[in-house]
């Protein structure tokens, strides 16, 4: 059952798969290019109208996102293809909505005005106080409807392909081994994450596609009456789960590629099973969190959220930094960037939950919430965990085994590691002297802040330009495997 298909990717999968990375690479450049330019106007040093801070901080939300969810799956397509048959169409295929959807969403914002940011939280876009027009609107959330219906039909031939060779979705999960002490071999790590996230991902794209049909009915017909406590349930259920979902497949690089340098197997058991099925449910029920300052909210659910919240970041984190360490442990391992980047990326996605926990109690929700603490919090773990797990990714399809390690190379680790440690900590710095979020002006005593963490988004920025150079002109030299 745990046979491996090590045969070359036939030519349109790679093509498919470097294409989806490529784009990722050039799309992560522009958006951390627009945080600097967004840190820049609040520090004073460029001056950018507020209409246009406001449609460059959508934009920066929406495609970090959605990059982040195309990178993450080209890592997930890879490595499922050694256990499962994927269907090669069904990778292009959304490619192809995902680009459609860019081109709705990129018009919606530059052209209509839209800025409404990337939540779209209502009624916010239909009531712009005539900053935008009900098109431009229109425009955004098609776009993410339809990049929605190309993710839905990616896992739906995912869960397609496991459930042909595993029959059951218990199974794919070791359930099994974990309830009935199945001597079975276990499912490998590669297969249950992959099924975590069909799970958690379908659920939360058709909670996307719900939300955006009411409001886009509201945005047309005015009298179509829409519930502003369920709608921003229904947002944050998919926005939480689907942001989430991108590094429990980028994780994947991780279980897939750790072992690789290390020659040690990692070891599937009870305790990871376990971790994988309770992740599975709590990361569904945690977004609450996200509603903790709105009094409609039942209390029993904000509590949940909080009580949630603080148990979520034990199983699936805790489990996956812990065999990180142990793989590596004495095993001496032969590092280079890519294995550099995903061994930096379980400090970044350990560390970056703690912030995240933090505002998820209550009582200092109610004071951080609206504070530059919680985009510090999701650089942290997005910046050092996610995106350093898609590069190092990116890394290892173009470096050579054995190639060596040039002085650039580890001069844009360090920069990166760097950078983001920085810039995600002066987010943190400023959230506890309550510096406000998403406001394109700030006041005197808060602009010294924005210049620091200036400073450490230019480093992001080199080092992130010297990852995608890399990987984008060494592309011929791609692996095949």
């Amino acid at each position: 059952m745990n046979s491996l298909n090590l045969n070359p990717l036939p030519s349109l999968a790679r093509k498919g798969i470097l294409t989806y990375l490529g784009i990722s690479a050039v799309v992560y450049l522009l958006m951390m290019l627009a945080g600097l330019v967004m840190r820049l106007a609040q520090a004073g040093l460029i001056a950018v109208p507020p209409n246009f801070f406001y449609q460059l901080m959508t934009a920066h939300g929406a495609g970090m996102v959605g990059i982040s969810a195309l990178a993450a799956s080209a890592v997930l397509w890879y490595f499922l293809r050694r256990y499962v048959e994927l269907n090669v169409g069904i990778l292009w295929a959304n490619l192809v909505l995902f680009l459609v959807g860019v081109v709705c969403i990129l018009g919606g914002v530059f052209v209509g005005g839209y800025a409404g940011a990337w939540t779209f939280l209502f009624p916010l876009p239909s009531t712009s106080m005539g900053v935008w027009g009900v098109w431009a609107a229109a425009s955004f959330m098609v776009g993410l409807l339809i990049i929605g219906v190309g993710f839905l039909l990616f896992y739906l031939d995912v869960i397609r392909a496991i459930l042909t060779k595993y029959r059951s979705i218990p199974r794919a999960l070791g359930w099994p081994q974990l309830f009935a002490n199945s001597d079975a071999p276990m499912p490998p790590a590669t297969i249950v994450a992959s099924t975590m996230v069909v799970i958690v991902n379908t659920m939360g794209i058709v909670a996307g596609a719900v939300v955006i049909v009411i409001m886009l009915i509201n945005l047309f017909m005015p009298e179509f009456a829409v519930d502003a406590l369920l709608t921003k349930n229904l947002i944050y259920f998919f926005g939480h789960v689907f942001i989430n979902a991108t590094i429990y497949q980028a994780v994947i690089a991780v279980y897939e590629l750790l072992p690789e340098y290390t020659k040690r197997p990692w070891k599937v058991n009870k305790v990871f099973l376990a971790a994988w099925s309770a992740s599975s449910l709590m990361v569904m029920a945690v977004y609450p969190h996200h509603l903790l300052m709105d009094f409609a909210m039942p209390v029993w659910a904000a509590v949940m959220g909080q009580i949630l919240s603080y148990a979520n970041g034990i199983p699936l984190v805790v489990v996956t930094a812990y065999g990180a360490l142990t793989i590596v442990h004495k095993s001496g391992i032969k590092w280079d960037p890519a294995s550099g980047l995903l061994f930096l990326s379980m400090f970044g996605w350990t560390a970056g939950v703690i912030p995240a926990i933090i505002d998820a109690t209550i009582t200092v929700n109610n004071v951080m919430h609206n504070t530059m603490w919680v985009p510090g919090h999701f650089h942290f773990y997005l910046l050092l965990g996610l995106v350093a797990m898609l590069f190092g990714f990116m890394y290892y399809l173009v470096h050579k085994e054995g190639q060596r390690t040039s002085l650039i190379d580890r001069a844009a680790f360090l920069l990166y590691m760097t950078g983001s440690a920085g810039f995600a900590g002066m987010f943190l710095v400023s959230g506890m002297n309550s510096v406000p979020r998403r406001w394109a002006a700030h006041l005197p005593e808060w602009v010294s802040y924005s210049e620091t963490a200036s400073a450490f988004a230019i480093l992001i920025v080199v080092g992130a330009a010297i990852f995608a150079f890399r990987f984008i002109t060494r592309l011929p030299q791609a692996r095949t495997v």
